[in-house]
């Protein structure tokens, strides 16, 4: 005789987390996030410049639009937790903390860059930042957030991996065999899936049979839920409820960063797959980094002038890092056989 499966109700602490609203930041951080929001798209506005010049070779992929996201989860970071991504890297270098100059002087390939001049634009490494990539594979890094999140556990500490991708990436069959395991093994990740609606250039409604990203984990008791990734404070709070999450053994979870990028995919991409008006009503309406600036300015924590001098600083720190890439002599024709396994 068959016997019906008996259904047990979860533990009350592991029940589904909801989105929390968003946190309610001191001036101090409000400040924090401008300025590094700037920095990354005033960084990301001269890597254009830089590339239309032609002192940035290969593929570039600008993160501008997106600034929110990378900013807001690092608030909530600790030392010790790691960061991988894909290719749309540079603002995520900026937000782990790696020198402007660094970033810049790898995308035109020299001495001085964080991998030496032979990583460029999508393959950069920061063992002291606890960067890991920089990944130009499409959802590679997936896998290899989930591989850190593995050490963590096995050293026993309470380090938490943090693995962004793109909605594009989310359609991987190498995304859902790392969800198993982790959810398996109950691995402290957080899978960040920064959704900007376009992937490489076909909107998801014509390439995902599910467009709540969140939702990807179900079918591995994987929780997830929506964040609005255009304002930072929303971000941070999900940020926090993650980390908790993980730190206390409750294995990973996915956050899905409703956000928007207002270049191409990449600088070779004229984007022409949407209209001028859409892109338009984004930054008009919805831009991180306005968002911000607004409420310093209504709750008077910074005036005008304040908020020009942060941009005079941001603008100086990214012209130096230009001017350190173009002068910083290229590797030598040796480094061709160093940092390679044989």
């Amino acid at each position: 005789m068959a016997v019906a499966a008996r259904k047990t109700a979860p533990a009350k602490s592991d029940a589904p987390p909801k989105t929390p609203k968003p946190a309610a930041f001191t001036k101090e951080q409000e400040l924090a996030a401008y300025r590094m929001m700037l920095l990354i798209r005033r960084f990301e506005e001269k890597a254009g410049q830089l590339y239309g010049m032609g002192f940035i070779g290969g593929f570039c992929h600008l993160y501008i639009g997106q600034e929110a996201v990378v900013t807001g989860m690092q608030m909530a970071a600790k030392d010790g937790d790691q960061n991988i991504t894909g290719y749309r890297d540079h603002g995520h270098m900026l937000a782990c903390g790696m020198s402007a100059r660094g970033v810049m002087a790898e995308l035109t390939g020299r001495r001085g860059g964080l991998s030496k001049g032979k990583g460029g634009s999508m393959h950069m490494f920061s063992k002291e930042k606890h960067f890991y990539g920089g990944h130009g594979i499409v959802g590679a890094q997936v896998s290899l957030g989930t591989g850190l999140a593995f050490a963590n556990r096995y050293r026993g500490n309470d380090n938490v991996s943090f693995a962004y991708f793109g909605d594009g990436a989310s359609n991987q069959g190498q995304v859902y065999e790392s969800f198993n395991m982790a959810s398996l093994w109950k691995l402290p990740v957080v899978y960040i899936i920064e959704n900007n609606r376009y992937a490489m250039g076909t909107a998801v409604s014509r390439a995902s049979a599910e467009t709540d990203f969140s939702q990807r984990g179900d079918s591995f008791r994987l929780p997830g839920i929506q964040v609005d990734g255009m304002d930072v404070r929303a971000v941070k709070a999900a940020a926090d409820l993650a980390t908790d999450w993980c730190r206390s053994g409750k294995g990973p979870i996915i956050l899905e960063m409703q956000t928007y990028r207002y270049r191409g995919h990449s600088m070779s991409d004229p984007a022409k797959y949407r209209s001028k008006d859409e892109v338009q009503k984004m930054r008009s309406e919805r831009d991180p980094i306005e968002q911000v600036r607004q409420r310093l300015l209504d709750n008077r924590w910074a005036g005008e002038d304040e908020l020009k001098a942060i941009d005079r600083d941001v603008r100086d720190i990214v012209a130096d890092a230009a001017d350190f890439s173009q002068a910083d002599p290229e590797p030598d024709v040796s480094e061709l056989w160093t940092d390679i396994t044989h």
